[in-house]
């Protein structure tokens, strides 16, 4: 009897059963909860682009109840820690109705180092405390989850998270200098645990302040200084690099910038568009170039491929915006679109469970599942959602 070829599952059908897997894995639909800010802030995304790929409420249950215990386990001090309730200090009734005001934590396994303990920087990697591009990250999530739902709460706790990030992260060397941004600071955000600055952190932090001020009708756009304050810090920073995780972050925020300014709701011009296209075509021949597609999977990183793949999704529809066609924006377009091909690759190449039988994988699983289903349906992570108004 000739054995009929399998069904395979479609983009949609294998980005539901991910995020399901994840969230039975990681306790959001009950047991122990497994929180971590970056993954989870692309899975509330995912949740959101599922409810509205097939209609079904479960999904935007799911995202609501995402944000509720992202903001219960990560906004409040870790089990093992001597200091207990919200991390910001606040009251219990204060911190419910402001889960954001101290910022949130990572979540990582190991706890944050102590102000007398010597650094070290391979530890630093799995201790706990505060990145900003995660915070980042969880505000472009929670004004999503406000655009789509037209949840005020979501939108002002995304502004309150931005204001308390800026002002904990920034700081000048000197007086008269222009601000830098620590890469990572105490749970508590008192002091700095790394002071360099992210290649991508001032860049994060001006589009999605400019996001959120124009999210959400009814909710006050008062990010303005902030943003100010991280555009200052664009002018001779280095945005082009090989890492294919940050390619494309950098091809999202010019998605996002080309967004903005087609609603008029922000005044950026094409320049930076043009900017963060060029330094991507610049880091992604670097990285064609030293990248080995036949390599097996033991040996590639999923989350970071996969990030590149969502970015190079993000120029595709850049590619297909009418006024992104002309001029200088034209000429970068068509460069990036050389490499549409490399997107498609990588999300077909983890999308075959075989490649994703590993130990690199299942070492990472929570994280590289997430942004799977996000290169599978990019939708709630790549484009702003139309903001509905407010409740009165």
């Amino acid at each position: 009897m000739r054995r009929l070829p399998a069904v395979q599952p479609s983009r949609t059908e294998l980005a539901g059963d991910l995020m399901e897997r994840f969230a039975h894995r990681t306790g959001l639909s009950g047991g122990v909860q497994r929180r971590y800010l970056w993954t989870d802030a692309f899975a509330v995304c995912n949740f959101l682009a599922l409810a509205r790929a097939t209609g079904e409420a479960l999904w935007s249950e799911r995202a609501r109840q995402l944000v509720h215990d992202v903001h219960h386990v990560l906004g409040r001090h870790r089990p093992d820690d001597a200091r207990s309730g919200w991390i910001s200090g606040l009251a219990d009734d204060d911190g419910e109705r402001h889960p954001t005001a101290g910022g949130l934590r990572i979540g990582k396994k190991l706890r944050e180092r102590a102000p007398d303990e010597p650094g070290d920087d391979r530890l630093e990697w799995d201790r706990d405390g505060q990145y900003f591009h995660y915070l980042t990250k969880w505000m472009h999530a929670l004004d999503q989850m406000a655009r789509a739902t037209g949840d005020a709460t979501c939108a002002r706790q995304a502004h309150e998270l931005a204001r308390r990030a800026h002002d904990a992260f920034a700081w000048r060397p000197r007086a008269g200098a222009r601000s830098r941004i620590y890469w990572k600071c105490s749970i508590d955000l008192s002091r700095p645990q790394v002071p360099s600055m992210g290649q991508h952190d001032a860049l994060d932090g001006f589009v999605t302040c400019l996001q959120l001020d124009a999210g959400v009708t009814g909710v006050r756009a008062d990010l303005a200084d902030v943003a100010t304050d991280f555009a200052t810090m664009l002018p001779g920073t280095t945005l082009a690099s090989a890492d294919p995780l940050g390619i494309g972050g950098v091809l999202a925020d010019a998605w996002r910038v080309r967004q903005l300014a087609r609603t008029g709701t922000v005044a950026v011009d094409d320049r930076l568009v043009e900017l963060l296209l060029a330094s991507a075509v610049a880091g992604l021949e670097a990285y064609a170039a030293d990248c080995d597609p036949e390599a097996p999977a033991a040996r590639r990183l999923a989350l970071r491929e996969l990030g590149l793949a969502i970015g190079l999704e993000a120029a595709a529809r850049l590619g297909r915006d009418p006024d992104a066609g002309r001029g200088a924006l034209a000429a970068w377009l068509s460069r990036l679109a050389t490499f549409a091909e490399l997107g498609e690759s990588i999300t077909r190449f983890w999308s075959e469970p075989g490649h994703r039988a590993n130990e690199t994988w299942r070492e990472h699983e929570d994280i590289d599942e997430v942004m799977l289903a996000t290169a599978l349906l990019p939708d709630g992570f790549l484009d702003l959602a139309t903001p509905h108004a407010a409740p009165a």
